[in-house]
C-alpha cells in the first residue's frame, strides 16, 4: 500500500487496450475501507480478464493508496463541528483531481451529494444489508427485536456521533443520554463491550463486511430506525474525463443500487441537510418493479420527527427523491435546515 504522491498525467490509451498499469485506487485507511476496496478490485478483476493478476515480473495491476482524511484524523469532535461528512472524502477528491489516483472507493453514505467539478460517481456496487445494528454493553438486558430499545435501562448512556440515530432513539426514549463515540468499527465495539457505554449503534453492512456480523445484538428493522441514505452501498468516483475507466466500471454497476442511490441522494440534496440535521432515507424495489422511497427529518433531541414515503417508477428515482424532499421540508420547522 502506498501514500498517494503527485505524478504526471498519463497519455490516452487506444480503445480496448489494457489500461495503463498500475491502476491506482484511493481509499480511506480504515479496516472497513480497505476491505471494501479489495472487494471492489476483486469484482473488477473478475469482470475484466486483462486486469487479473499479472505474470511474475510484470507491472502490478493495482496500487492501493490509503489517504488519511480530515474526518479520520479528528476524532474528538462531532463531524458537524469540523465541516461535515464531506471531510471523509475531501483529500480523496484532491488526489483524484491531481492525478495521484485513478479512481476512489467510498462508503456512499459518507459521500456529499454535490461533488467537485470533473469528479463523478461512476459506479454503485450491490447494496449490503442497509439496517442499523444495536451493540449492547455488559450490563444491559436481553434485547427483543420487536422492541429493540426496551432492554436499555432508564437513563442509559449511548455512544454515538450520529444525529440521525440519536434523534430516532430520543423520539421514543427521551430518557436516554448520548455521548460522543467516533473511530473505526473495532474501537467502538471494544469501548462498548468494555462498559464505557450501555450501547452503541453501527451499520450492519460494515459489521458483515468485516466478518463481525455476530457482534450485532439486534439488527434493527427500518420500521424502528430508518437508515442513512445510501447506507450499505459502495460507490466509485473518478475523473469525468476518464471515459474509458467509466466505460469499464459500467460493466460492474448494479442497476438496483444505482436507482436507490439516485433516489436517496436526490432526497438529501433537496433537503440540503448537513451533519447537524437528522435525515434518514431508504429506497426499496417493490415486486411490481416500482420504487418505494421513505424519508425522515427530525430534531437532534427527538422533539420533532416527520417520516413520509412516496412510490413511483424506478426510472423516476431522482424525481421521487426531490418530490419527497420538498414534501418533508415544507412540513418541517425551517430552522432544521439552517
Amino acid at each position: 500500500m502506498k501514500d498517494a504522491q503527485p505524478t504526471a498525467t498519463r497519455q490516452p490509451r487506444a480503445h480496448g487496450a489494457r489500461p495503463a498499469l498500475p491502476l491506482r485506487v484511493g481509499t480511506r485507511a480504515s479496516p472497513l475501507a480497505l476491505v471494501q476496496t479489495r472487494d471492489f478490485l476483486a469484482t473488477l478483476s473478475h469482470f475484466c480478464p486483462v486486469l487479473r493478476r499479472p505474470l511474475l515480473g510484470e507491472t502490478p495491476v493495482f496500487e492501493e493508496h490509503a489517504i488519511r482524511t480530515t474526518g479520520d484524523a479528528v476524532q474528538d469532535r462531532p463531524l458537524a463541528e469540523i465541516g461535515g461528512k464531506g471531510l471523509f472524502a475531501k483529500e480523496i477528491h484532491e488526489a483524484l483531481a491531481d492525478h495521484r489516483v485513478d479512481f476512489a472507493v467510498h462508503s456512499l453514505k459518507d459521500l456529499e451529494t454535490s461533488l467537485p467539478d470533473d469528479i463523478i460517481l461512476a459506479c454503485t456496487l450491490p447494496r449490503e444489508d442497509c439496517r442499523d445494528a444495536l451493540i449492547l454493553g455488559p450490563e444491559t438486558g436481553r434485547p427483543d427485536p420487536a422492541d429493540p430499545f426496551a432492554c436499555l435501562p432508564l437513563g442509559a448512556v449511548i455512544g454515538s456521533s450520529s444525529v440521525r440515530r440519536q434523534a430516532q432513539m430520543l423520539h421514543r426514549r427521551p430518557d436516554l443520554q448520548f455521548r460522543l463515540l467516533r473511530g473505526n468499527v473495532q474501537r467502538r465495539l471494544d469501548r462498548t463491550r468494555a462498559g464505557d457505554f450501555d450501547a452503541t449503534l453501527l451499520a450492519y453492512a460494515g459489521l458483515r463486511r468485516l466478518g463481525l456480523g455476530a457482534e450485532a445484538d439486534v439488527v434493527i428493522d427500518p420500521a424502528h430506525m430508518l437508515p442513512a441514505a445510501c447506507q450499505g452501498i459502495v460507490g466509485i468516483t473518478l475523473r469525468g474525463a476518464d471515459t474509458e475507466l467509466c466505460d469499464l466500471l459500467r460493466g460492474i454497476e448494479d442497476p438496483h443500487a444505482r436507482s436507490v442511490a439516485l433516489a436517496e441522494r436526490a432526497l438529501l440534496a433537496e433537503l440540503d441537510g448537513s451533519c447537524r440535521t437528522p435525515i434518514g432515507g431508504l429506497a426499496t424495489h417493490l415486486p411490481d418493479g416500482r420504487l418505494l422511497l421513505e424519508g425522515l427529518v427530525a430534531r437532534a433531541d427527538g422533539s420533532f420527527l416527520l417520516r413520509r414515503s412516496i412510490e413511483g417508477l424506478a426510472s423516476d428515482a431522482e424525481r421521487l427523491g426531490r418530490e419527497l424532499g420538498r414534501d418533508l421540508r415544507a412540513d418541517s420547522p425551517a430552522d432544521l435546515f439552517v
